[in-house]
């Protein structure tokens, strides 16, 4: 039931938009050559449902507030019938004129929805949601990848700006502006913000466009706050497209926006965790160290395990032999977020959950510590590149092999490395020594996991641990002390062994005398060996 107000030439705030009484009269196009079409359309009942867009119907037609209460409804859903029109944005010069009024039209919506200075009634929300369905809801341009056969994402791609965000910004702004509206009734406009609805904007998520990603994730982070009843399915949707890019496809451009809205939501959770909850970070969330450009999401995600974490200390060792399940191999780059973000979990750790794991994870970190890896910088690779010109017989790929910079020819690209001359270096031992000061700014592998031992809280976990730890981690840095090339290693080496040796001094004297034994034996086999082999090289010889 409506409640009938009368006509004045000012509405109060709040007022109800009344729809007119449908009329059996045909649809009339609206030319603000006259007013007098005005008051022909307001009696009938215009619906975006039995209109069909065309470029020769946008036309300007007269601001809302300046006709009559009565009118307006009829008014509103034509403007929204133009702003189903499309266009190609690609061609600046086509139907500029056409493009200039949907803008303004827009805006002028956006600023009436935003002031709340009339209240939609169900039959003007059913039509906005319509229109912004229209706009938004397209297929996506073709992916870069496509185009240059690129085997994944790559964080250094130039950024995909597209032509038609102009006119795609008003309709998301519009959007936006309706969902965060004090005037909406939530149960009339869950009934057009449906479930398929959701499943749409989902879908551009995948959008190159950075900006479009970031209306997306505004957007659903409001719906998912705003209505209640779509919060199970929003999450399973999500939970979906990560499935597909974990498992399938490990192409998404919009899965660090997917986990910024996931990290506020975990941060939701109520206590004691549900137990779908913790399936999905089990599913989800761990698996999604898994893809080769987690780099580029990988900020995101280590929030939202971090989140996990606090919110139940108990959920440490799950993530934790979630980590080493993942733990990278030969990508130098990637075992270094890994340790950062493992370096946060055991900050959050409690002792009865470290002692659950420390045995799988002290071996992995031994690995780490023993890891001749490194990650370069952009410079390094460059100045790399430089000494393969002066040298001139080495192929490039296979230096950059031996150096183990794992970097794609997308990113030297980008770097220019391919057109750098150093011109400065005439003197080749010269550029040897500066070469040797860009490599002692790398990363490095070991270095960061020996890192570890300068966290407070991680060092009282081990030292009450000790007793399991050093003899899994005494033989990786015995091996450090003797072996490994970088001198920054070696120091920070021999402070985690006299922190162990302050620690106990018993217990690592009994490590250094198992690895002596060890050493020794294993030395007692070399020799055994190569006196078997001189043994069967003698043999042969008297054969002949």
């Amino acid at each position: 039931m409506f409640k009938i107000i009368k006509r004045g030439k000012k509405s109060s705030k709040g007022e109800v938009v009344e729809p007119p009484i449908p009329s059996s009269l045909p649809n009339a196009s609206v030319d603000h050559a006259s007013r007098i079409a005005t008051s022909v359309v307001a009696s009938q009942h215009v619906t975006l449902a039995n209109a069909t867009p065309d470029p020769s119907v946008v036309e300007v037609l007269p601001l809302l507030k300046e006709v009559a209460l009565s009118e307006r409804h009829v008014l509103f859903i034509r403007k929204l019938q133009i702003c189903c029109v499309q266009f190609d944005f690609a061609d600046t010069v086509k139907c500029a004129r056409q493009k200039e009024i949907k803008r303004q039209t827009l805006a002028e919506l956006i600023d009436l929805v935003q002031s709340s200075s009339c209240k939609m009634n169900e039959i003007m929300q059913e039509e906005l949601v319509r229109m912004i369905s229209l706009n938004l809801f397209r297929c996506l341009p073709p992916a870069s990848h496509e185009n240059t056969g690129s085997e994944g994402i790559d964080e250094e791609d130039d950024m995909y700006l597209d032509p038609s965000w102009p006119h795609l910004q008003l309709v998301y702004e519009l959007l936006l502006r309706y969902v965060m509206s004090s005037e909406m009734d939530t149960k009339i406009a869950k009934r057009y913000l449906d479930h398929s609805f959701v499943l749409k904007l989902l879908d551009l998520f995948d959008s190159e466009d950075p900006r479009e990603r970031e209306y997306l994730k505004t957007i659903l982070h409001r719906i998912y706050g705003k209505f209640m009843v779509h919060r199970p399915f929003i999450r399973n949707g999500i939970n979906n497209v990560f499935y597909r890019f974990i498992f399938e496809t490990e192409r998404h451009n919009g899965i660090g926006e997917l986990l910024e809205i996931l990290g506020s939501v975990i941060n939701g959770f109520a206590l004691p965790m549900k137990e779908e909850h913790k399936l999905f970070l089990v599913r989800a969330l761990i698996p999604l160290h898994k893809p080769k450009c987690v780099s580029v999401y990988h900020h995101q995600l280590s929030y939202c395990i971090a989140q996990f974490v606090e919110k139940d200390y108990r959920l440490a060792d799950i993530v934790i032999r979630g980590l080493l399940k993942y733990w990278p191999v030969t990508n130098c780059g990637k075992e270094v977020l890994f340790l950062n973000e493992l370096e946060e979990i055991l900050e959050g750790t409690q002792p009865a959950e470290f002692q659950r794991c420390l045995v799988p994870l002290f071996k992995q970190l031994g690995r780490s510590i023993n890891s001749p890896h490194f990650q370069s910088s952009p410079l390094y690779v460059c100045a790399m590149i430089e000494l393969c010109q002066l040298k001139g017989g080495i192929e490039l790929s296979n230096m950059l092999q031996k150096c183990q910079v794992g970097l794609s020819g997308k990113r030297l690209k980008l770097y220019g490395a391919s057109k750098i001359k150093f011109t400065w270096y005439h003197d080749f031992d010269v550029f040897l020594e500066c070469l040797e000061g860009v490599m002692q700014c790398s990363v490095i592998v070991a270095e960061r996991a020996l890192f570890l031992w300068n966290n407070e809280h991680i060092v009282d976990l081990i030292a009450q641990n000790r007793r399991a730890i050093l003899p899994i981690i005494f033989e990786p840095l015995e091996r450090n002390m003797y072996g490994h090339w970088n001198q920054a290693v070696h120091g920070l080496t021999s402070n985690v062994r006299r922190m162990f040796l302050e620690m106990d001094s018993e217990l690592f004297e009994e490590c250094e005398k198992d690895y002596n034994e060890r050493a020794a034996g294993a030395i007692c086999l070399v020799e055994q060996r190569e006196l078997a082999w001189k043994k069967l090289e003698e043999a042969a010889a008297l054969v002949k």
